[in-house]
């Protein structure tokens, strides 16, 4: 039977669509959670923040499975064990226990450099910014419409939502064994399958581009990640009197309201990706290069300076949230989410409009270490929001103290203008070994 790209990019989809919302399916029943387990704000800080803890080393090790065996067998693999384990945390009443099993089932965040190269091996280069940001920014929807749908439909029975959940997955899975292909041609996975080794790890690890790369995934992916989990909790204890005076009370209905206010993040940073996606193709065609001290001359560097505008944006907007927080402004704080989640697609569309132009010998690779290890900020980021005597101060901390960092390093790494592999660690050795 014929296999077609577009087939390829809807089964990628649907797949990473399913896992986000496993894996964020226990922040949107934080507070049923945290009723039921009394937990404190600093217990639910480290409940959202253990939603990511899996992501780093996961996606380093799911980006180098998928070029090693193929991304149908490898999504297949992350969709059957955390489906299993779902279903299992519907019947768990331990909070310890029911904590590692959650830990587990987000794991199914790795899934999504798996299909970032799988897709890259199924589109040209003139319209990859447009697939990966279309699978992108429709499977990263899962986190917006679990915190919206799934209070609503399953209301405080966190524990039915968990068990149809993996149900789902496993019947996912199966498709993607019985319809996925791990590439157009068997040259192109062949090709991919004999790069995947340690040195060409390690190649891609110590290019600076490709560190620069991170730490922009870390600003933009790794910061809706973060937001994906604590937004639910920050809006119930940051904003309970104005949550109540919209005539949300107790504990199903204050859990709704904040799910709402939470999904408004997600849902822009999600539904823009593919615009992200498709601006760095439009920046790419017209050639355009605004920002000063960044490459010109490179094949590929209109693109860079379109996600050097999206860190800047970034930056902004996690400023704008803290103001919003201060001011006690409940409306404000939303609107603020909005154009910060539009920022935020920016930034996840225009790395990942990159990552298989600059390694297209490795996606997995690439795309499991970019994508990987930029998660761990995820980790970081609810533990700096949940630390301080102000819940809302933790936004401009990390603008502060992290981002600013980050885009200097940005900047700095696509000055410039001969090809990346040419500047990193342990050059001479790598870069002459990869071109033998």
């Amino acid at each position: 039977m014929k296999t077609h790209k577009v087939e390829q990019l809807v089964i990628a989809t649907t797949g990473f669509f399913w896992c986000f919302l496993m894996w964020f399916a226990t922040a949107a029943f934080s507070p049923s959670i945290a009723a039921n387990y009394h937990l404190s704000i600093k217990a639910m800080g480290l409940l959202a923040s253990s939603a990511i803890w899996m992501a780093p080393v996961g996606r380093v090790a799911a980006g180098w499975a998928s070029d090693r065996f193929g991304a149908p067998r490898t999504f297949a693999f992350v969709l059957g064990t955390c489906g299993l384990v779902s279903i299992a945390s519907a019947y768990t009443v331990d909070y310890r226990l029911l904590f590692i099993e959650r830990v587990i089932v987000a794991a199914a965040g790795v899934s999504f450099v798996i299909g970032i190269q799988h897709v890259a091996q199924w589109f040209k280069t003139n319209e990859i910014g447009t697939a990966e940001g279309l699978y992108a920014g429709t499977g990263n929807v899962g986190a917006g419409a679990g915190a919206l749908l799934l209070p609503r439909i399953f209301g405080t029975d966190y524990r039915s939502a968990f068990l149809w959940l993996g149900v789902v997955a496993l019947g996912i899975a199966v498709w993607y064994l019985v319809r996925g292909k791990a590439a157009h041609t068997a040259e192109q996975r062949d090709l991919v399958r004999a790069r995947s080794d340690l040195r060409g790890t390690l190649f891609v690890w110590t290019r600076y581009i490709a560190l620069a790369l991170m730490l922009a995934y870390a600003m933009s992916f790794g910061l809706e990640i973060a937001l994906n989990a604590w937004l639910p909790g920050y809006f119930t204890r940051g904003f309970h009197g104005a949550i109540v005076a919209l005539g949300f009370t107790g504990v199903a209905g204050i859990q709704i309201a904040a799910g709402t206010f939470a999904a408004v993040e997600s849902f822009t940073a999600s539904l823009f990706r593919p615009f992200s996606g498709y601006m760095s193709d439009l920046f790419q065609r017209k050639g355009w290069t605004p920002l000063p001290f960044m490459a010109r001359t490179l094949p590929y560097a209109p693109r860079l300076h379109w996600l050097g505008i999206a860190v800047i944006l970034i930056t902004m907007g996690m400023t704008g949230l803290t103001i919003a927080g201060v001011m006690g402004s409940l409306h404000l704080s939303v609107m603020v989410l909005v154009v910060l989640g539009v920022f935020i697609s920016c930034g996840t569309g225009g790395t990942f409009a990159l990552v298989p132009l600059l390694f297209p010998d490795r996606p997995g690779t690439a795309s499991g270490f970019i994508g990987g290890v930029s998660t761990a900020a995820g980790i970081v980021y609810p533990l700096i929001f949940a630390s301080g005597a102000d819940i809302h101060m933790g936004y401009l901390a990390v603008a502060l103290s992290m981002f600013l960092p980050f885009v200097l390093f940005y900047f700095w790494a696509a000055r410039y203008e001969r090809h990346p592999e040419e500047h990193g660690l342990l050059t001479q050795v790598l870069v002459i070994e990869d071109a033998a």
